[in-house]
């Protein structure tokens, strides 16, 4: 499904091509209606801004946001193996899974990187992607609560995700105890670095991806106009 694609892009470092491609974004979520009216709506200050917003001003948010912030890293075994060794298998199962599926990757980003694994969820089937999201659940529901205390539109994107899980799962005492990262305090930033590894729920090796160039990809949308 396309739609996974469009958020994968909405997830990524903004640029001159993403903020080009948000009116093709907005259309296939639209078309394929997977996220329903309410969530389609809670996207729409993100998108606006990603349009209208200053490209350096939104790189620097960016940053800030996702690369300077472990607590809001996209790296999502990040969240439950840290630093640890059991990553790096986690990692190697992860890439055998993407082989397995067909799925080739390519790009600098690690295999565990949010926009990847929902490039590749784009490949399979709707079932096996809502069990994928669903094994991540409580991942997601983490970063859109911290998002949302950060009043940053990107929350919008991971409520999405979470309702296309259909996952009721909850933020788990492990991920709630942890206090968020200031990423213009880096000494505090050091020590959130150093925590040990968060181990909760189900299998955190379920589910992930690798970066390649996800707007090149999509497939333009055709207006009704131009399929008549």
């Amino acid at each position: 499904m396309k739609t996974f694609k469009a958020l994968s892009a909405l997830l990524s470092y903004p640029s001159s091509e993403l903020i080009a491609a948000i009116p093709e974004i907005d259309a296939v979520l639209h078309a394929e209606g997977l996220l329903g009216p309410a969530r389609q709506n809670e996207l729409a200050p993100l998108l606006q801004g990603l349009t209208e917003g200053d490209l350096y001003d939104l790189q620097e948010r960016y940053v800030l946001l996702f690369d300077r912030s472990r607590t809001l890293s996209l790296n999502l075994f990040e969240h439950v193996h840290g630093e640890s060794r059991d990553r790096g298998g986690a990692m190697v199962d992860l890439l055998e899974t993407y082989r397995a599926g067909g799925f080739d990757l390519a790009g600098t980003e690690l295999p565990d990187h949010l926009p990847v694994l929902l490039e590749f969820l784009s490949t399979r089937t709707l079932d096996e992607a809502k069990e994928i999201l669903a094994d991540a659940g409580h991942i997601l529901v983490a970063l859109a609560e911290r998002l949302q205390r950060r009043e940053s539109p990107y929350a919008a994107v991971f409520t999405a995700l979470v309702t296309i899980a259909e996952t009721d799962a909850e933020l788990p005492p492990e991920l709630a105890d942890i206090p968020d990262d200031d990423p213009e305090d880096l000494e505090a930033l050091d020590a959130v670095w150093e925590e040990a590894q968060v181990t909760f729920g189900p299998d955190p090796n379920a589910g992930c991806p690798v970066s390649r160039d996800i707007l090149a990809r999509m497939e333009p949308v055709r207006s009704p106009a131009a399929a008549e």
